[in-house]
Formats: structure tokens, sequence, C-alpha cells
């Protein structure tokens, strides 16, 4: 099947690396690529002081203009995005700046958000496509229980004068909601791979990234240079940058307990438990070969607007050594999350053993399940069975040149260490 449409019950990628692109991505490339994105700081800082409607204080107490200057040309040493996808990276540096200049103000005013305690957070710990998605999202059910809506995560920071409209509707919400609409017009498959609607729960890296410290920026375009100085950071002053966002959060919207996840903490287990000492941890466990096959399928369907070409031996290359890097910390440093407060679930006993699992995470987290909580979740579940959008029919041999047990076989270390099965 090629880009037409999608067949809800198979969805079969039969122009991954060549795409037939529809009349909409083609009238939407012949648009954007007109003109050349200047990604100038000063300009992008300008744009971002307007909008927040405050002063030009970014808190740039630990390098963080070394670290706007490298994420920028990190994003110039990729020779192949198009100028759509410059255009996406520059809005939003843009919106970082803003909600970072909106959060200094914000703390200025109020500088009591720093003392607000984040207490006892779940943490979901896993590779994307393992499980991760399904259990923020069913453990955010639970009404007592704070978490991070992708429209928030993309506008964590009101800006001054920009509150909900006479409907209540946030325009943060709004804006969302236009882009998800916006991008379900032009690549209608990603829902199927990873739906990103204004209300799902996603991941606090975004949040990290105010402070221009995370990985985030390896999914949006190759910059292995951006990866060795990410790595290269103290990320415990990064984690507790976002422990502060946090705390903004909660200061503007409870409650203080927080679910919180991301792939990211798999190599940043040491930060991540100096910044949440008393946190319950879920490390969510899945065959690499099934990862890593979802997630160079779903960039390789990105690209064809994002890049000039599509390269499936680059992204087979890189993603299945960012995942190999990722899971041996993960092995590496596992033990640091201490095992009265953590569990392991493999990806092949989470469907359909959901409850079992929360009992357990619970218990380990101190905190009653009651009958109401166990409602819904039961509801969650109900109403978002697997494949809800359609299920991905994968062929790493056809599209990317090797096979799964070939590339399975770079893993030993991690199906020694965890319960995973081979799909």
């Amino acid at each position: 099947m090629g880009s037409a449409g999608p067949d809800i019950a198979d969805i079969d990628f039969d122009d991954l690396t060549s795409p037939k692109l529809t009349d909409v991505q083609r009238q939407v490339l012949e648009f954007t690529e007109a003109n050349r994105v200047d990604l100038g700081i000063d300009a992008m800082l300008a744009e971002a002081i307007d909008q927040a409607g405050v002063g030009d204080d970014l808190n740039d107490t630990d390098g963080f203009g070394d670290r706007l200057t490298a994420h920028v040309a990190a994003i110039e040493s990729d020779e192949g995005l198009r100028e759509l996808t410059r255009s996406t990276l520059r809005q939003r540096i843009v919106r970082l700046l803003r909600n970072r200049l909106s959060l200094t103000e914000l703390i200025k005013r109020y500088p009591e958000i720093e003392s607000i305690p984040i207490e006892k957070p779940f943490i979901v710990v896993g590779m994307p496509r393992s499980g991760t998605t399904h259990l923020v999202n069913l453990i955010a059910a639970d009404p007592r229980r704070r978490a991070l809506p992708y429209w928030e995560s993309q506008d964590p920071m009101p800006a001054r004068g920009q509150g909900p409209d006479s409907f209540g509707v946030d325009p943060r919400y709004a804006r969302a909601k236009a882009e998800h609409e916006g991008l379900m017009a032009s690549a209608p498959l990603i829902a199927a791979m990873h739906d990103r609607f204004p209300e799902a729960i996603e991941e606090e890296v975004e949040l990290l990234d105010l402070d221009l410290a995370s990985y985030v920026l390896e999914w949006h375009a190759r910059v292995p240079v951006w990866r060795d100085y990410y790595l290269g950071l103290d990320q415990r002053r990064h984690y507790a940058y976002l422990k502060k966002v946090l705390q903004a959060l909660t200061f503007l919207r409870g409650p203080r307990t927080w679910i919180l996840k991301s792939p990211q903490h798999c190599e940043q287990l040491g930060p991540l438990m100096a910044t949440f000492p008393d946190a319950t941890v879920a490390f969510t466990h899945r065959d690499p070969v099934a990862v890593i096959q979802s997630a160079i399928t779903m960039m390789a369907y990105s690209d064809r607007l994002r890049r000039t070409s599509i390269d499936p031996a680059w992204l087979l290359d890189y993603w299945s050594d960012r995942v190999h890097r990722l899971l041996g910390a993960c092995v590496r440093d596992r033990d640091l999350v201490p095992a009265e407060r953590s569990i392991d679930i493999s990806f092949h006993h989470l469907n359909g053993n959901e409850m079992p699992l929360l009992d357990e995470l619970y218990q380990r987290g101190g905190v009653e399940l009651m009958p109401k909580v166990r409602r819904c979740f039961q509801h969650y579940l109900d109403d978002n069975p697997r494949g809800k959008h359609g299920r991905i029919r994968y062929d790493l041999q056809r599209h990317f040149g090797i096979s799964a047990d070939e590339l399975r076989g770079r893993f030993g270390f991690y199906f020694d260490r965890f319960d995973v099965s081979p799909e």
C-alpha cells in the first residue's frame, strides 16, 4: 500500500524507501521549499522575547548559550533537511526559548515554586515501542496523578496575556490540535505508529529541552554531533532543571504526584534517581528487533517529507547503534534503582496482564489502588485496544537489507539480563 490512504486492519509500506507522494504532500513541499529558512540565533531570540512578553533573561548561568549554539550548529550540519523540517525546527527553537523566558519570569514572581515537592513519582523507563506509551497513558488515568499531555509538553508555560478564550480553550491546546490535524492530512499513517494527539501523554524530555539538554533532536535530524555533545553533558544539572519545570507546572495546575516516562532515562538512571530519589520505576522490555524496526520504519516514512532523500542503511546503522547504547546503559545501571521500588515488565506479558502489573507497581510505590481508580484503568483499557489505528507490517529484509536474527544477534547482553522474548 502506498500513501493514498491507510487500511486500518493491515498497513504495508510498499513505497517506504521510494515514496509516492500524495497531491497534498507535493503541494506542501512545493510551498515550503521556495525559501531558505534562516536559523540565526539573534532573530530567533528576538522572536521568542516578543512572544513571551517578558524580559530577555534566559537564566544563562550554566552555559545555556553554548548549548543553543551547539544545537543550531548541529541542525546546520545536516545538509539533507528540507526547508519544511528546518522551518519546523526553527519554530521549535523559538518555542523552547519563549517557554524558558516565561519560566524564568514566573519563578521570579513566585520563588516559592522551587520549594514545591515532587512526591513519589512513578517513572516508566524503556525503549520506544516497548509499551511505555501504553503504560504511561494507562497510569495517567489515575485522577490523583499529574501527567503531561502532548499539548502542554510543547508549550508548558503560558505566555503573558494569552489565557483561555471565551469558550475556555487554552490557545496552546488549540495550536497543538491544529498542528495534529495538519499532520494527519499530510502523513496520515503516523497515527498507526505513534499518534501524538493533543491529549496523549507525552515524554518530559520535551521539558528537559527547555534547557537544551536532551536527545530529542536526534529524532528530528541526522545529528551524530549533537548525540556526542549531549552525552558529554552533566545531566544531574539538567535533570534538576527538569524538576524545576515540573514544579512550575505543578504550581500552575496540580496535583503534585506525577507519572513520567522517557526512553532517554535508560542511559540517565544516575541523574534520574539523584533528582527523584523516592521514585518508583517501571522498566519495560521488548525484543530490540521490534523496537528498531518500528523506529526506523517510522523515521523512513516521516523522511519522505522531512528530507531530500531516504537512506535506509543510515537509519539502520544509526538507530541500531543508538538502541544498543541505550540498552547497554540500562543493563549497566539497572541496579541504581532499588529493587523494592521498581519492577521489570516484559512486553509479551504486558497486554492483557495490566491490572496485576499495576497492583505490583502501586504496592512497591506505597500507593493504595482504590476501586474507583481500578475502574478508571479498566475504562482506559476498554477504549484503547492494541492496534486501534491499524497494524504495521514490518519487513526488515525488504526495506533495510537485514534479517531479524542478524539484527537480534547484536543484543545478546540484553537478552541475558532481562526476560525478553524474540518476536
